[in-house]
């Protein structure tokens, strides 16, 4: 089975954003990738200001993007177009 996940690095050890389909001490091969954490440029400095005093926890997140039909990109850019 070949699965790709997003993790953080985080006190020497890469702990993953989501749940991993592994059970406890099962040994699985990884290849890390740099993603680029350069978001400066898809937030106005207001937006990131309002962030920062969110209070929203992860399953919040969930819910709100399981109700998401279709494509995700495509929501984020009918949302942008609304602006």
């Amino acid at each position: 089975m070949e699965k790709r996940l997003q993790a953080v690095y985080k006190d020497g050890v890469l702990q993953p954003v989501e749940t991993v389909p592994l059970e406890e001490r099962q040994q699985a091969a990884s290849e890390p990738a740099i993603v680029s954490q350069d978001l400066a440029g898809y937030f106005t400095p207001e937006e990131w200001a309002e962030a920062a005093h969110d209070d929203i926890s992860l399953d919040e997140v969930r819910r709100a993007l399981s109700t998401i039909s279709g494509s995700l990109s495509e929501a984020v850019i009918a949302l942008r177009q609304e602006r």
